[in-house]
């Protein structure tokens, strides 16, 4: 269906980055739904190893300048804006010069899982939330991709249940095979400082937990991947959210 408003939340999106399942799908995705007469925008972390020359992003000022509160601690919030090459589809960028200035993903020179990446993820899901209230444009379908994504539905169900600016938007989770990280057991007493409480991700936090958290947050959730991993698999079967088998770009479109 046509002319509808949809944001494409993501971790990776070609080509900003190599390609990989998740990045071409979103990209493809993206694309059809833009192609097919939609209003399409996508939102991504600002990871250092995406060149703003060679992809000319540029800072949108009228948006940037708020700041994100983690732990207490303030957090100024970055958005940045180019056009996927070749087309008239916008790609908006989460940055923060404390978050995505490194040049590794995930983790550092030692191989190790940076001890704040739930900060980061945490300050990329309500960048995205907040930035998409400054833009008044109120999206009819959301669909997430990721596991820094997956924080947004756990965020709009607990810090911003009061706010009535998403209550119409469908809530689309896919779900792929990441790498799975833990992240510090300190994630719990991060959001509990916003008012966050009692997820069962907090008992062994990880990537995975957090995907599989959202996983009975959203409206609709669909495998990513043909074939999920065995903890992935499970909490999809297991879910009572309606579901999706695995489906290839040009399909999406049925299922919005």
């Amino acid at each position: 269906m046509p002319n509808q408003k949809i944001l494409y939340v993501t971790t990776e999106m070609s080509p900003y980055q190599e390609d990989n399942n998740m990045a071409t799908m979103v990209s493809k995705m993206a694309l059809k739904m833009h192609q097919d007469g939609n209003d399409v925008r996508v939102f991504m972390p600002k990871f250092g190893q995406i060149s703003e020359r060679k992809f000319q992003l540029h800072e949108v000022i009228r948006l940037s300048g708020m700041n994100i509160i983690i732990n207490d601690l303030d957090q100024p919030l970055i958005i940045k804006v180019a056009s996927l090459p070749g087309e008239r589809l916008q790609v908006y960028f989460i940055d923060n010069e404390e978050y995505f200035k490194r040049k590794q993903f995930y983790i550092d020179d030692k191989g190790q899982p940076f001890t704040d990446n739930d900060e980061r993820a945490i300050f990329f899901a309500r960048g995205v939330i907040e930035t998409i209230k400054k833009l008044n444009w109120v999206p009819d379908v959301i669909h997430l991709n990721g596991w820094m994504a997956s924080f947004i539905p756990v965020y709009l169900k607990t810090f911003y249940k009061n706010d009535s600016y998403f209550n119409d938007s469908k809530i689309v989770l896919s779900v792929y095979n990441e790498d799975n990280m833990a992240l510090s057991e300190s994630v719990e007493e991060k959001m509990k400082f916003d008012n966050i409480t009692g997820l069962k991700a907090f008992k062994n936090p990880s990537f995975q937990s957090f995907v599989i958290e959202s996983i009975d947050m959203v409206d609709l959730v669909i495998k990513g991947d043909e074939f999920l991993e065995e903890d992935l698999n499970k909490a999809f079967t297991d879910t009572k959210t309606a579901k999706s088998e695995y489906i290839d770009a040009d399909s999406i479109n049925k299922l919005y």
